[in-house]
């Protein structure tokens, strides 16, 4: 379920989020699911159970989980979780644009590469060309 890169130089508990919210969004795991323990998730991975409880926790507070004490996480609702990302990468597009303009990059090199990279990305993903 959750491959660990320890060549990675992000944190742990950080593969773990990305691991789990991608799961979540691909729906693997399906709204109102029940998340491993933290204690049996700690094990699987061979790690730490207080950096499964910081991802836990991290999940929790951007909206993919909610916890019922004493019952355990539970994955939230789709609809909240793709709109929370979506908003995550509306704010990462922006952000890049932002350092391309700073940069020099006009805005024709700006719209051209958008719209080869949305082309090629839908048409991999099945989708046809806009």
């Amino acid at each position: 379920m959750i491959i660990l890169d320890y060549k990675d130089r992000r944190p742990i508990y950080e593969q773990v989020t990305e691991k789990l919210k991608e799961l979540m969004l691909l729906g693997v795991l399906k709204e109102n699911e029940p998340l491993p323990s933290v204690r049996s998730l700690a094990m699987d991975l061979s790690i730490n159970p207080n950096t499964i409880q910081r991802a836990y926790t991290e999940l929790e507070r951007k909206g993919y989980i909610y916890t019922v004490k004493g019952k355990g996480s539970f994955v939230a609702e789709n609809g909240e979780m793709k709109e929370n990302r979506r908003k995550e990468v509306l704010v990462q597009v922006s952000e890049i644009i932002d350092e391309a303009i700073r940069l020099g990059i006009s805005d024709r090199e700006i719209k051209n590469m958008v719209e080869i990279q949305y082309n090629a990305a839908k048409k991999d993903a099945g989708g046809e060309e806009a």
